[in-house]
């Protein structure tokens, strides 16, 4: 039996996935020059992984020498509610109000990857989730998912931006999907709104600005330059995407319980000071917040404080 695209669609949002689309496994010219010029400007702040694996991240065949197919997934987390304002609680993204979202999308693609094989036992494929040497959002705008915002978050027409990309790597031949043209037009929401001036022009992301990395990745001190500019964000920032219009209009909530329960909404900055190595392993080892470690996390709560 062969496996179509219907067939790949059918089943994988059978396992949770909102989106999926597909496009041909070429060279990466134009996207890999816009990344050597982003790297030339430094605006990879402190994410050296960005440096590495170039060749891979231009060209699959490196990965999977037998690829013929990118198949892009996308999987919603929208989840209503808003954060209290209040001046005693760090705010969290959105993304990371429930369970990890890498071993929930891991686990899908197995089964799905899985699935395919029982159809095929040809069936090849190599997969990620944001955490290897594979450009997620050129694969997902080649493949039809949505076109990049000038936040440089995809967008989708009919769910917004509010949802994860997985890629699977493929030696499969599968046609390709319609490519969504950039419906953003003369609007600069997300430009205008950023506190930090992280958005330095449309579609480029300075992210030694920006909030979700100062909070996240960074490993250092924060710059006192942004000093009162953080809006009560602890963890990450939605102010790009909250802003937009199409996410304003079009935001579905996400159908995956892990990311309903909304347990980490909102942080007391007072307890995050309480707080030990072992009680933060323990309070957040299945979050997202883990990746900022005790340390990253009560750097912020102070800079908050301060």
């Amino acid at each position: 039996m062969k496996i179509t695209n219907q067939i790949v669609e059918k089943k994988a949002k059978a396992f949770g996935f909102d989106l999926v689309g597909f496009t041909e496994a070429s060279i990466l010219n134009i996207e890999t020059e816009n990344l050597a010029n982003w790297l030339g400007m430094g605006y990879q702040s402190n994410m050296s992984y960005m440096e590495r694996n170039f060749d891979r991240r231009k060209d699959v065949k490196e990965i999977l020498p037998n690829a013929k197919s990118i198949i892009s997934l996308g999987l919603n987390y929208f989840v209503e509610g808003k954060h209290s304002n209040n001046a005693t609680k760090g705010k969290v993204s959105r993304f990371a109000w429930g369970k990890d979202y890498h071993f929930i999308i891991w686990e899908k693609l197995d089964e799905l990857i899985e699935s395919l094989k029982s159809i095929d036992e040809n069936f090849e494929a190599k997969s990620y989730v944001d955490t290897g040497p594979v450009m997620d959002k050129a694969w997902a705008i080649r493949s039809g998912l949505g076109w990049q915002g000038k936040h440089s978050n995809v967008i989708n027409p009919k769910i917004g931006s509010w949802f994860f990309i997985a890629t699977i790597i493929t030696n499969h031949n599968f046609s390709t999907s319609q490519i969504v043209t950039d419906h953003c037009g003369k609007c600069t929401a997300c430009i205008d709104a950023c506190p930090t001036d992280a958005i330095v022009e449309p579609y480029v992301v300075n992210a030694n600005r920006c909030i979700s990395n100062l909070t996240i990745e960074n490993k250092g001190e924060i710059p006192t330059e942004f000093k009162d500019k953080f809006n009560s964000w602890i963890f990450g920032c939605d102010i790009c995407q909250e802003v937009c219009p199409w996410n304003k209009k079009f935001s579905t909530v996400t159908q995956i319980e892990e990311f309903q329960k909304g347990e980490n909404r909102e942080i007391e900055l007072q307890s995050v000071s309480e707080l030990t190595n072992s009680k933060f392993k323990r309070k957040y080892v299945s979050s997202p917040i883990f990746r900022a470690k005790a340390k990253g996390l009560k750097r912020n709560a102070e800079f908050l404080k301060e």
